[in-house]
C-alpha cells in the first residue's frame, strides 16, 4: 500500500492569473495568515508578461512557500485551475484548498474561521462564507448571504451556486475522490465542482462577510453570461437531486437567459439594498 506523506501545511491558496499584477497584489495583500502554515501556488494562464516571483515577494511575509506555475498560452480558468489541482495531488503537502481571484480582498480572520471550522467538523467537505460584491471603480456593494446548513445548501443549489468560487475551502482529499474541476461546464465550472462535492459529502457556510469580490464590468462572468446560465441550466439537471426543484430551477435559468442584465441588475439593487461605500 502506498504510504501517504502527512500534509505539511494548513492549506494552499490557489490563485489563478492572467494580466492583472495591481489585482494579484492587492489580493495578496490582504492575507493574513502564519506564512509557516500555508503554501500560495498561483497559475500564470499565459500572460503577456510572465509572473515572476521579484513581482511579489515585496508584497508578502517570508518565509512564505511560493510556487508560480506557468502555462505556455492562455487557455481559461478551468485549465489553470486543473493544472494547480493536479500539482496539488502530487504534492500531497496541505490538508486544505482555498480559492481567491486577483482583485478580491480577504477580511483578516477569513482563513483562520475556516480552518478551524473544517478542524472541528470533519464530516464537513467544502465550506464557504458569505461575501460582498463591490464595484471598486463606483462603490456601489452588496452583501450576498445564502444559506449556511447542509440542507438548506442542497435545496438552494437548485437556483444558484451558493458557493461562491472566491470564498471557498475544501479537503485536499477531495481532488482523489471527484477529480479536478469539469470542463464540460464553460463559465461555470466551479458550480459542477462544488455540486459534486456535496453530492457525496456536507458542506457549510460560515454567516460571515470574509471576502471582497470585486464586480468587474469588463469581467468574464459578464462577457460570456448567456455561455455560462446555459452551463448553470446543464449543472442543474445533472446534478439536482429533487425533480421539482429541479424543475423550477432550469426555469428560472432559462428566463434569466432572456433578460437583459441591466434589469437583473436593478433587481438586484432592491433585493441586495445595493449602496455606495458599503465597504472601504
Amino acid at each position: 500500500m502506498e504510504e501517504r506523506k502527512k500534509p505539511a501545511y494548513d492549506f494552499c491558496l490557489l490563485i489563478p492569473y492572467y494580466n492583472n499584477l495591481p489585482g494579484l497584489i492587492s489580493s495578496l495583500k490582504s492575507i493574513d495568515y502564519d506564512s509557516l502554515a500555508y503554501v500560495l501556488l498561483i497559475i500564470d494562464d499565459g500572460s503577456k508578461e510572465p509572473l515572476l516571483r521579484e513581482d511579489i515577494l515585496p508584497y508578502l511575509p517570508l518565509p512564505l512557500s511560493i510556487t508560480i506555475l506557468r502555462l505556455g498560452e492562455n487557455q481559461g480558468i478551468t485549465v489553470a485551475l486543473n493544472t494547480g489541482l493536479r500539482w496539488l495531488k502530487e504534492q500531497q503537502c496541505c490538508r486544505y484548498i482555498a480559492r481567491l481571484d486577483c482583485g478580491d480582498l480577504c477580511a483578516p480572520q477569513r482563513f483562520v474561521r475556516q480552518v478551524q471550522f473544517l478542524d472541528a467538523h470533519p464530516g464537513v467537505a467544502l465550506l464557504g462564507t458569505w461575501c460582498i460584491f463591490k464595484n471598486f471603480g463606483t462603490g456601489e456593494s452588496y452583501r450576498y448571504m445564502t444559506p449556511t446548513e447542509y440542507k438548506s445548501i442542497l435545496k438552494e443549489m437548485h437556483f444558484r451556486n451558493v458557493f461562491i468560487h472566491p470564498t471557498v475551502m475544501w479537503r485536499t482529499d477531495t481532488i482523489r475522490k471527484i477529480g479536478v474541476y469539469p470542463e464540460n461546464f464553460p463559465h461555470a465550472e466551479d458550480y459542477g465542482f462544488f455540486y459534486e462535492i456535496i453530492s457525496t459529502a456536507e458542506a457549510a457556510v460560515l454567516p460571515e462577510a470574509l471576502v471582497i469580490c470585486e464586480i468587474n464590468p469588463q469581467g468574464i462572468s459578464l462577457h460570456y453570461r448567456n455561455e455560462q446560465l446555459k452551463s448553470r441550466i446543464k449543472v442543474v439537471r445533472q446534478y439536482g437531486n429533487n425533480w421539482l426543484l429541479r424543475l423550477i430551477g432550469v426555469l428560472k435559468l432559462s428566463i434569466l437567459l432572456v433578460i437583459p442584465y441591466k434589469m437583473i441588475l436593478e433587481v438586484k439593487k432592491l433585493a441586495y439594498g445595493i449602496k455606495r461605500n458599503d465597504v472601504n
